[in-house]
């Protein structure tokens, strides 16, 4: 009976479960982007050139600084998080 009812709910659920997985890789990609340490590390030194060139002031440094380095933080624990599952 499971199987008939998934083949008679198919047209309801497939683009559904499609749908679900389509979301799913965005937000993978997503966080993936948000967490790349190279980005972040250069995102830091751009901020740096712009506060010495005085694009920007101290205060706004100061708070986009203290943001990136909590994401540095996060992607740096992920990524020992994901090491220590790989052993």
């Amino acid at each position: 009976m499971g199987i008939l009812f998934d083949l008679a709910a198919l047209p309801i659920t497939g683009p559904l479960k499609g749908l679900v997985w389509v979301a799913r890789k965005v937000a993978e990609q997503a966080e993936a982007e948000l967490y790349d340490e190279g980005k972040l590390r250069g995102q830091l030194l751009e901020l740096e050139l712009r506060l010495e060139l005085g694009e920007i002031g101290q205060e706004e440094y100061s708070a986009t600084e203290e943001i990136l380095l909590e994401r540095l933080r996060i992607a740096r624990e992920r990524r020992a998080a994901d090491n220590e599952e790989e052993q």
